[in-house]
């Protein structure tokens, strides 16, 4: 199982201070966040798309090739791949030739995003969303897929023997993840295609993410890509830790109460019940983070937000270090004895490739 973090990339004023960080300190710090998620021994960094502030990360692939640069087994990912009001065939030469540069440790999350006014700046219609996704996301199938292609649809110019390039690394194009918090659309179209599923699973309840993952898995076993239990399943979630609990939500609760998100809403006593939030103490966080599989079953990838809200780079790299050295190892550990033999691991460009030769040789 794959242990990570992701990042929504906000500017958001310390409460405690009363300081936003420049964009340039908050660009920054992410990628001190990622090289420390590294150093800490997790799996993944996943950087959301914004277009809009107080988001700064509009460009994931330059910030991912900066960090591919600078580090060696971490898997790069995104929060957010805008599939609606990006062009597909951008998206494609753009992630395959951060797949070349980072040596395959790349995937991405497809979403439709949560900024209405994003569509109309990309030249696109909020009320077009769902057959965006689906019509976006098979041209870039075939992009990555077919070495030419003609191609018409209804909301782009047509492709007539185009070739993106680069070609995927290896033949084999980058893993994707659909990403939704509410649309049973996008969690078929997750299966239709054998993909992965990622419910975000950081605002809603525990019945409705086992809703979402259930209607995934069973449309995965429709569409003949084998056992319910084999789909590849991955979950958000939300922490911050202090080795007392008590110290954890005194600290953490004037950024809670003024997160931009859900800030002089519920109490963070009825959010924490209600979602999968936990603040407290890293043992807490142990024991809600294996409650999530008595819900969604096995799954294959693990992201915590830890740095939103203002919270302090200082802040927010102790809190990698809780996970890294506290929280992750027994998660792991405990998953792994759980985990049946037969349900897959997250796939990686290496498992990927193997998996094509194989079938390749079957042929």
């Amino acid at each position: 199982m794959q242990f990570g973090i992701f990042s929504v990339g906000d500017v958001t004023p310390d409460p405690t201070t009363g300081r936003a960080p420049t964009e340039a300190e908050r660009i920054k710090a992410m990628v001190t966040i990622a090289l420390k998620a590294e150093e800490v021994g997790l799996d993944v960094f996943a950087t959301g798309e914004h277009h809009n502030p107080p988001f700064v990360p509009s460009s994931p692939t330059t910030m991912l090739g900066y960090i591919a640069a600078r580090t060696q087994r971490l898997q790069l990912s995104t929060a957010t791949t805008l599939i609606t009001t990006n062009d597909p065939v951008k998206i494609a030469e753009d992630y395959a030739m951060l797949q070349h540069l980072a040596d395959g440790r790349v995937d991405l999350m497809l979403g439709r995003g949560n900024t209405g006014p994003v569509y109309p700046w990309f030249g696109q219609d909020i009320r077009d969303g769902i057959p965006l996704a689906v019509e976006n996301y098979a041209l870039l199938r075939r992009l990555w897929h077919e070495d030419v292609v003609d191609w018409e649809g209804r909301f782009r110019t047509p492709l007539q023997s185009f070739t993106s390039t680069p070609r995927p690394l290896d033949g084999v194009p980058p893993f994707v993840w659909h990403g939704s918090i509410r649309s049973p659309e996008i969690a078929e179209q997750a299966a239709y295609y054998g993909d992965g599923f990622f419910h975000n699973h950081i605002f809603w309840p525990s019945e409705h993410t086992r809703r979402m993952v259930e209607f995934y898995r069973r449309r995965f076993e429709h569409h003949g890509h084998g056992p319910a239990d084999r789909a590849i399943v991955g979950l958000g979630g939300q922490v911050f830790m202090r080795r007392n609990s008590q110290d954890a939500v005194r600290e953490f609760r004037p950024y809670f109460d003024n997160a931009p998100v859900y800030g002089h809403g519920p109490s963070l006593e009825d959010f924490s019940r209600e979602t999968p939030l936990t603040v407290g103490s890293p043992q807490e966080v142990i024991d809600r983070t294996l409650g999530f599989r008595e819900y969604v079953g096995d799954y294959q990838r693990q992201l915590f937000l830890t740095d939103h809200a203002g919270l302090p780079l200082k802040t927010v790299l102790e809190q990698l270090d809780l996970l890294g050295e506290e929280v992750v190892p027994v998660l792991r550990t405990e998953f792994a004895a759980l985990k049946p033999a037969h349900v897959p691991d997250a796939p990686t460009h290496a498992s990927l490739l193997a998996q094509r030769n194989t079938a390749e040789v079957g042929a």
